[in-house]
């Protein structure tokens, strides 16, 4: 493959106020090349309306924290987001986090790190944004929203909408080192 010139944009902060630029980055690096599948983390929706506007006509998957997140039953997605959303023509995605599941228990129980957690870790030594886009990869790939032998956008943030975008093949999570990130359209600048 020929060298390709891109740029990677490096935000001076992280959270909410770079969803817009993000979102734009990202649309105009899918349209380069010509990648039609997109993945967004939206917690209560805002995120997902937005690149559910954005994005129209594309396979969008927004993808919310699980249900029980934050508390037994609770889903943090507000119905009104919801229904924006599907408005839209985007699925949405709710169940397990690749990097949690049953470690999340073992780990609230005995208060030790499972492996999850240290391949959360790890990535988040590149930012939490990071950490994001390759778990929510996963978990559509393992829902089957997205193929595993075609290029991807994954759309991610930091606390707070959104400020990660990243190209990326996705894997199954059972095959996670098979994953590749393969451009990194922007991130927040670590200090």
């Amino acid at each position: 493959m020929p060298e390709v010139a891109t740029g990677t944009t490096y935000f001076g902060g992280k959270g909410a106020e770079f969803t817009e630029r993000t979102l734009e980055l990202a649309k105009r690096r899918a349209e380069e090349l010509g990648i039609r599948s997109v993945v967004v983390a939206s917690t209560r929706g805002d995120t997902g309306i937005k690149a559910a506007e954005l994005f129209e006509g594309y396979n969008l998957i927004v993808v919310t924290h699980c249900t029980g997140f934050q508390a037994p039953d609770a889903q943090e997605l507000l119905p009104e987001n919801r229904r924006a959303i599907e408005g839209k023509g985007a699925k949405i995605l709710t169940m397990t986090h690749a990097f949690a599941g049953v470690s999340r228990a073992v780990r609230r129980k005995w208060d030790t790190a499972q492996l999850g957690d240290i391949i959360a870790g790890v990535l988040r030594i590149f930012g939490e944004g990071m950490k994001v886009v390759v778990e929510i990869a996963l978990m559509a790939a393992d829902a089957g929203l997205i193929r595993t032998d075609e290029e991807i956008v994954a759309i991610a943030g930091s606390g707070g909408g959104a400020d990660t975008a990243v190209v990326i093949k996705p894997a199954n999570a059972q095959d996670l080192f098979d994953l590749r990130v393969s451009e990194i359209i922007c991130k927040p600048r670590q200090p």
